[in-house]
């Protein structure tokens, strides 16, 4: 995509917000492909969502169009003062307790149990991890794909599927008919173990959900 952008001439735009500082085992997503895009968004991880912030880097010579240009955008929070003093201490504490490398060793922990849970429930569609950044795509049929619930929507097998974790204990982010695996950059492996035998649990409805 890197070399695609330059031989067109495209402005290649990182979008950070979620994969970044540490969620995939790199600082950045892009970071482990050696890739520097022209302009990077980033936020959540920034502050690890004790503070609301977000930021833009972007390239010197892109910038360089704003020197006799002003840009005029602005919100009412910018810079805020304690939202920027959050991002400080929350980079300094992934730096000295080197949790992006922590992220980087369990990341094998998480595809494994990843793919066992794939193997183990016929509604897991596919799964896909990086780091600490994995997700299950629950399905209807692993033939044709059908999703568990439709685009932009839900169904009663994925509200029963999220209520049952609820009840467990464990917290997800469900979007239609996936489920985020997002945990907290210092979770260990028994607590990450702890967690799938929730998510065993629960696929057993979406299992029962007319799966040919």
């Amino acid at each position: 995509v890197r070399a695609l952008c330059d031989k067109y001439g495209i402005v290649m735009i990182a979008d950070e917000v979620m994969s970044g500082f540490g969620r995939t085992g790199e600082w950045f997503a892009v970071d482990h492909w050696n890739v520097v895009p022209d302009i990077m968004t980033m936020a959540k991880g920034l502050t690890s969502a004790y503070a609301p912030l977000g930021a833009v880097a972007i390239k010197p010579e892109i910038a360089a169009a704003f020197d006799e240009r002003t840009f005029e955008s602005g919100l009412t929070y910018t810079s805020h003062p304690v939202s920027l003093a959050a991002a400080i201490a929350n980079i300094t504490v992934l730096r000295e307790d080197k949790l992006v490398e922590h992220a980087a060793g369990m990341g094998p922990v998480l595809k494994r149990l990843l793919t066992d849970l794939g193997e183990a429930h016929p509604s897991v569609g596919e799964v896909r991890s990086i780091g600490l950044f994995g997700i299950l795509e629950l399905v209807k049929d692993r033939k044709t794909k059908e999703p568990m619930a439709a685009w932009n929507g839900s169904s009663p097998e994925m509200v029963a599927f999220r209520k049952t974790c609820l009840d467990h204990g464990l917290f997800l982010y469900t979007h239609w008919h996936t489920v985020l695996i997002i945990p907290p950059l210092i979770i260990s492996e028994e607590q990450l173990k702890e967690g799938f035998e929730v998510l065993d649990e629960a696929l057993e409805i979406t299992d029962k959900a007319g799966v040919r």
